[in-house]
């Protein structure tokens, strides 16, 4: 370098806090995506609330901030797997990969998750500019017909379906979220924790209850027979890619989940609709919007995710020369920690009691709709429940569930 006439010029206490904070985000990203209902959103929030009051720079806050975000979107797929208890990220994820453990591929599809958010990452970096130009193109005119995008979403998710019963269910589940949606995300419930919000009692509600009262009447976890991958390479990839690809839409775009964008990924990949594919993309498509997310907000100067609000809130640099190496360390820590925790994560729940676990998430997630939203969000949280049963009544994918978020949009769009 010095050849060249440039000179590396390296701050080593400055390198030492920075890896500290990534070391501590990663902590926090570990112990949210484990905890079933908890999203590191909620966390990030409390984190950039103390910011002021925490030791060292707004930069390092920042850094915990997005790798607490980033091994989040690891980690999170292991209770969706065991417990089937996802977030608004892993919904799609959560049907797919749970039939992979109840079929004693757990630990592929822990690992097929870990390969998708991983590649994501790894994908994501050299194409965050050149995908940053086109959407950044585009956006105006996807900005001002985000109602027509949304209504083809919604249309091509129930078409998708197969049978008159499973399109009707579909159409159901969508209008029936949509609906509960537009009456309570709006809600700003008095909640003992500021960081709160209607999400997390939703998504408890529509996605994991339902799992969590099937499950009181089976026989739990199996004994998990394999870890092999038994995907190509080439298709893990190439899965990977693409999701990484739909996440940087996810990353600009708003009100299109992951669970959405791994839909749409899952059309354009050869042999993708299956349970190994949809696996990978939605690990990919979550994993590559979180760090799409942060180039939207240099590029757009716009917060994408909740952990890019709290991000902000910092004040923290956006010195992507900095960031970019923390979020991508972060990934490599994710990826390590899902294989580690993973494994043990379904052994410990394959030796418990299913219907008293069952019976305690399902308390668990009443009492964190309590704390988050208050006496609202545990009626959201039952009322969701019930609607979250209709899916799997017509044999319908429960991603028609995330009418929840796009209805809401696309009613304040029209």
């Amino acid at each position: 370098m010095e050849a060249l006439g440039v000179k590396a010029v390296v701050d080593p206490q400055l390198t030492a806090l920075v890896l500290a904070w990534v070391a501590g985000g990663a902590a926090l990203g570990t112990l949210t995506g484990l905890i079933p209902g908890i999203h590191a959103n909620n966390v990030a929030l409390v984190l950039a609330s103390i910011a002021p009051t925490l030791p060292g720079l707004p930069l390092g806050v920042g850094v915990g901030i997005l790798s607490a975000g980033v091994v989040h979107t690891f980690v999170n797929v292991v209770p969706a797997l065991a417990l089937g208890v996802p977030d608004a990220e892993t919904a799609a994820t959560t049907l797919p990969g749970h039939r992979m453990v109840l079929a004693g591929r757990g630990g592929e599809a822990i690992r097929l998750s870990a390969l998708g958010s991983g590649l994501a990452v790894v994908a994501a970096v050299p194409l965050a500019m050149p995908l940053t130009r086109g959407v950044t193109a585009v956006y105006p005119t996807l900005s001002a017909n985000v109602a027509i995008v949304l209504g083809a979403v919604l249309a091509g998710l129930v078409a998708a379906e197969s049978g008159f019963r499973a399109r009707a269910g579909g159409a159901l589940a969508q209008a029936a979220s949509g609906a509960l949606g537009v009456v309570a995300l709006d809600a700003d419930p008095a909640a003992p924790l500021e960081a709160g919000g209607m999400l997390a009692p939703l998504f408890a509600g529509l996605f994991g209850a339902p799992v969590l009262l099937e499950a009181m009447e089976g026989g739990g976890v199996p004994r998990q027979t394999g870890t092999a991958v038994r995907s190509s390479r080439l298709r893990v990839a190439l899965t990977a890619l693409a999701g990484a690809i739909a996440g940087a839409v996810v990353g600009y775009l708003p009100g299109i989940s992951a669970a959405i964008a791994a839909v749409a990924v899952l059309a354009c990949v050869p042999g993708g609709d299956d349970d190994r594919a949809y696996v990978v993309a939605t690990s990919g498509v979550d994993t590559a919007n979180a760090i799409f997310a942060l180039v939207a907000l240099v590029a757009l100067g716009r917060p994408r995710s909740g952990v890019i609000v709290a991000f902000e809130r910092t004040e923290a640099p956006l010195t992507l020369a900095v960031l970019v190496p923390c979020v991508l360390l972060a990934g490599v820590v994710g990826f390590l920690v899902t294989l580690w925790v993973g494994d043990r994560y379904l052994q410990l729940v394959g030796r418990l009691n299913q219907r008293r676990l069952s019976t305690g998430v399902l308390l668990l997630l009443g009492v964190l709709s309590g704390l988050f939203a208050g006496w609202i969000g545990v009626v959201a949280f039952v009322v969701a429940a019930a609607i979250g049963l209709v899916p799997a009544r017509a044999g319908a994918r429960r991603v028609h569930l995330m009418g929840v978020l796009l209805v809401p949009l696309l009613v304040s769009s029209a």
